[in-house]
């Protein structure tokens, strides 16, 4: 039999970023404006116009943090194969060390190491992984992240603001977006939690509950200041 494992992680964690802040920044705009005006079309409109702001910034972010990880693992590797040439014995001892506490003795560490060293290009793979914790990132990575958040971002914005539009004031459609949204949220917990192997139960309250307190907040605050 074939182990299974979990393959996409990086996507699944941009899908739930996104989608996360889609569901809840959007409701919560609704809401509170559902609690200063009595127009769907206001709603809608600050609700388009907050997706796709939100849409690109979220994006904007997601690209920046992958290029960021790009830029540090390329400097990071630039500096190892640095070492290897010019402390060579540091890093043969730094590489023994990492085998040590695998629990191999002081021969075969030895005997590994140099043998390693003979491959400059797989001796730094290794000390990247195994020194510096650091994974090669695909340099595809920032423009899907970027296109994964940003998507994820809308679909989920759209969900809460759909109900204003088959409204007639903002008070029904604040009711209905909160029906759906609290909806999508539990089902949206579900799912994050079974791919992510937490408790289905609390991962889904958790993500309903932080959408909820957000858009109460907008609405009391709003009704405060009105």
């Amino acid at each position: 039999m074939e182990e299974q494992h979990f393959q996409s992680s990086e996507k699944v964690r941009d899908f739930v970023i996104g989608m996360s802040d889609g569901l809840t920044v959007p409701f919560a705009l609704a809401a509170g404006l559902s609690g200063a005006v009595d127009s769907t079309s206001i709603v809608i409109t600050a609700g388009l116009a907050e997706i796709a702001a939100g849409s690109i910034a979220m994006g904007l972010g997601g690209y920046l943090a992958g290029r960021t990880e790009i830029e540090h693992y390329d400097a990071e590797e630039k500096r190892e194969y640095e070492e290897i040439e010019t402390l060579h014995e540091v890093e043969i001892r730094e590489t023994k060390e990492i085998f040590a506490q695998y629990g191999l003795d002081d021969e075969l560490q030895e005997k590994i190491a140099r043998q390693m060293a003979k491959t400059p290009k797989k001796w730094v793979d290794f000390m990247m992984r195994f020194e510096l914790g650091l994974e090669r990132p695909d340099k595809n990575r920032a423009l899907q992240s970027a296109v994964v958040i940003g998507l994820s971002y809308v679909i989920g914005g759209l969900i809460p603001l759909s109900a204003y539009f088959f409204t007639n004031s903002s008070r029904e459609g604040l009711i209905y977006s909160t029906i759906i949204t609290l909806i999508c949220l539990v089902v949206f917990g579900l799912i994050k939690s079974k791919l992510t192997g937490q408790p289905l139960f609390k991962g889904a309250m958790r993500v309903a509950l932080v959408g909820a307190l957000a858009a109460g907040a907008a609405f009391v605050l709003a009704k405060l200041i009105t």
